[in-house]
């Protein structure tokens, strides 16, 4: 057996093919107790210090995969509406506006969410094991299509908390003035709760939720098919029927739109390939622009409405005179990347005086994946093992001392540079090229990450807009003691009593009392209120406490001068939050920067040189 604690390092096996070489990447783990990073090998001696296992970033984020109509976004950490926009990825404390006539759909995974007109949704907590939704208000239909072990989705109310049981089709209305919320079950199970009141709807049920303080829970009639519920059920016809299901994991977000454009053939040296119809000279990671997204930092969005799935999944490939995607292996828990590519850059890779660019190409089979942002060793093999094919047959480890000696595939056929400006502030990259020639890319450094820290406008998906008509935010625990028909249940027990047939109004034992209907009961979906709406704003009522709130953009920013490009470590971001003095970054980056990184300095921007741009074709 080997030794407790023997090194970690990572392998690139030279592999021999018809249009280029591929390195693997190799992931070892050979003691029992510990995972370093696999990160840390770029030293040739010690044995590399491990980064911090905890905070890992989530696998899963929310892709925008539908819009029509007027729909606002507000991102986690700023305190500017903007336009949502195609293919962003949301995710935790991010907000959703749809305006008249608007409609949304996310895509979660095995969890599919959409928005009808006049809906105010938070995004609360989204990670490995928790997705958790606030509806302020409007309707939200919510499809599961397998609720992993481990895994809670909950939806949070201003009358109460919904924590979905099963898989299944589940439908949300709430209406804010009325004070109360209606619950469908069309497939599945769920249990709501709330101010000491729980029960179960099973599939083909509906409940209505009156009150906060203290809530009423009653039976009411399963509500008709609306034209929401037919879009929905044909999206989720749309997913169930995809063609691309074949070959990539139905729980990466995206999969469905390559039936639309473009084909798949199997290629025997690496299997199932998709085909994308694309201009003749289009390279992938050139139509889009950079964006930034805690924790991941710089994130790629593309302009392709298929590009999702194909740039935060797997790898490309070029075959012939056209590119093809590869989706790796077949996994049940896709991680995603926020661009799967190996940056340019260093004091030498400029043009005229004082204009540095930044470069990037996409990565090809069998190249790894380094993140630039915090991460432990079990994260940097999942993000790879799960989109490199045949990683499992690889048995040797060696050290890898220098990052340039690493042969990549498109380095010099398919690297998109600009100006770091342009990168900086958001701007659509295909028409700020500068045209690099195939030396000074080979001269050029691979470096960990861009050096550049983000503008307020490239924290946002679109143009800014005038802040729509929501309510400010308040939450609220709900009492983890539930009372049904004169029995205690535990707060933390999963299977309470099932939902009777008759109305069943139960009150909670809430702080303050909202007083109930005088027969105590919820006839019906119908019955108007016994009381005016309440004059001050609705809570959101949790069953799960939510995250801390996370840090404004305008306390991150200066924080990352020390450091640009680098998001901040979750130790840092605490500091921050609780108002310690910022402490050092401890994750060692790799590759290393081969210079080092100047700090930011504020200042008037030096005048632009002119330039050659790259006219897309």
């Amino acid at each position: 057996m080997m030794g407790a604690f023997k090194r970690i390092a990572l392998e690139h096996k030279f592999k021999s093919g018809r249009r280029f070489c591929a390195w693997i990447l190799v992931v070892l783990v050979s003691s029992l107790l510990t995972q370093p990073s696999l990160a840390n090998s770029a030293q040739a001696n010690p044995v590399p210090e491990e980064n911090p296992p905890t905070n890992d970033p989530p696998a899963r984020v929310a892709r925008i995969s539908y819009l029509k109509g007027k729909v606002s976004f507000l991102r986690a950490g700023l305190d500017q509406w903007s336009e949502a926009a195609l293919n962003f990825p949301a995710t935790t404390g991010d907000r959703i506006y749809t305006d008249n006539g608007a409609r949304v759909e996310l895509e979660v995974g095995p969890y599919t969410i959409r928005l009808w007109e006049k809906t105010d949704l938070t995004i609360t907590n989204l990670n490995d094991q928790m997705m958790q939704l606030g509806l302020e208000q409007g309707k939200l239909r919510v499809s599961v299509s397998q609720l992993p072990s481990g895994n809670t989705v909950e939806v949070d109310t201003p009358n109460g908390t919904l924590t979905l049981l099963a898989g299944g089709k589940y439908r949300v209305a709430s209406d804010a003035t009325r004070n109360r919320t209606v619950v469908s079950v069309s497939s599945g199970s769920l249990e709501v709760s709330g101010g000491g009141a729980s029960q179960t709807p099973q599939t083909g049920q509906a409940v209505e939720l009156r009150g906060q303080d203290s809530i009423q829970i009653g039976s009411v009639t399963m509500p008709p098919l609306d034209d929401f519920d037919i879009w929905s059920e044909e999206r989720d016809q749309r997913l169930a029927s995809s063609t691309s299901a074949k070959y990539v994991s139905p729980s990466t977000p995206g999969y469905e739109d390559l039936d639309t454009y473009g084909h798949w053939s199997v290629v025997a040296e690496y299997g199932p390939i998709w085909h994308p119809v694309v201009p003749v000279g289009w390279v992938p990671y050139r139509f889009g622009h950079w964006v930034w997204i805690d924790p991941w930092g710089w994130t790629w969005v593309e302009d392709e409405p298929w590009g999702f799935c194909p740039f935060h999944y797997g790898r490309w490939v070029f075959i012939g005179a056209a590119w093809g995607w590869l989706p790796g292996p077949f996994v049940a828990r896709p991680v995603y990347a926020p661009a799967l590519v190996g940056f340019l850059g260093g004091p030498t890779f400029s043009v005229g005086i004082g204009v540095g660019l930044v470069g990037w190409f996409p990565l090809g089979p069998g190249e790894p994946y380094f993140p630039w942002y915090h991460h432990s060793g079990r994260y940097l093999n999942e993000v790879n093992v799960t989109n490199i094919r045949n990683v499992t047959n690889i048995t040797n480890i060696t050290n890898i001392t220098n990052i340039n000696n690493v042969h990549y595939a498109y380095r010099t056929i398919a690297t998109t540079a600009v100006p770091k400006d342009v990168l900086g502030s958001g701007k659509p990259v295909a028409h700020q090229m500068v045209r690099v020639s195939a030396q000074q890319l080979l001269k050029a450094e691979i470096t960990p990450h861009p050096t550049v820290n983000p503008t307020k406008r490239a924290a946002a998906p679109g143009r800014a807009v005038p802040p729509p008509p929501v309510r400010a935010q308040h939450l609220v625990a709900a009492n983890r003691t539930a009372r049904v028909v004169g029995r205690p249940v535990p707060g933390g027990s999963r299977q309470p009593t099932p939902l009777g047939t008759s109305d069943t109004p139960l009150t909670g034992n809430g702080a303050r009392t909202v007083p109930p209907p005088s027969n105590g009961r919820i006839q019906s979906s119908s019955r108007e209120p016994s009381s005016p709406p309440r004059a001050i704003p609705p809570r959101l009522i949790t069953r799960t406490a939510p995250p801390p709130p996370t840090v404004p953009f305008e306390q991150r920013r200066p924080a990352m001068s020390e450091h640009p490009g680098r998001p901040l470590e979750p130790p840092q971001l605490e500091d921050l939050r609780v108002g310690r003095p910022l402490g050092p970054m401890h994750d060692r980056e790799f590759p290393p920067h081969v210079a080092p990184v100047i700090p930011e300095r504020a200042g008037p921007a030096r005048a632009r040189p002119r330039f050659s741009h790259v006219k897309p074709r």
